[in-house]
């Protein structure tokens, strides 16, 4: 699992919905959000190597709109089991 931000044009681009969409394509589980900041933030959770198809798209893909300026990945690690069911915009 990983948290990630993402900085540049991301909001009002439908990046949360595209994320969303590329989350529940890759089998992934976790959320997506806005921040005040402009950013957006969330959580992936899955196979590492879907895992890394998800953060190789929010490095360079996201929404046909949006301007991915740069991508911060933390709290990488290992889990058993995941804690969310799907994958879910919030706010």
């Amino acid at each position: 699992s990983f948290r990630f931000e993402v900085h540049g044009k991301v909001q009002g681009v439908f990046f949360r919905k595209h994320t969303q969409k590329k989350g529940n394509e890759l089998g992934l589980v976790g959320w997506v959000r806005n921040t005040e900041e402009g950013t957006v933030v969330g959580e992936a959770q899955g196979d590492p190597a879907k895992l890394a198809e998800m953060e190789k798209w929010l490095r360079t893909t996201g929404s046909p709109k949006s301007r991915i300026d740069r991508l911060e990945v933390r709290e990488r690690k290992k889990i058993d089991s995941v804690a969310h069911r799907g994958f879910n915009v919030r706010g």
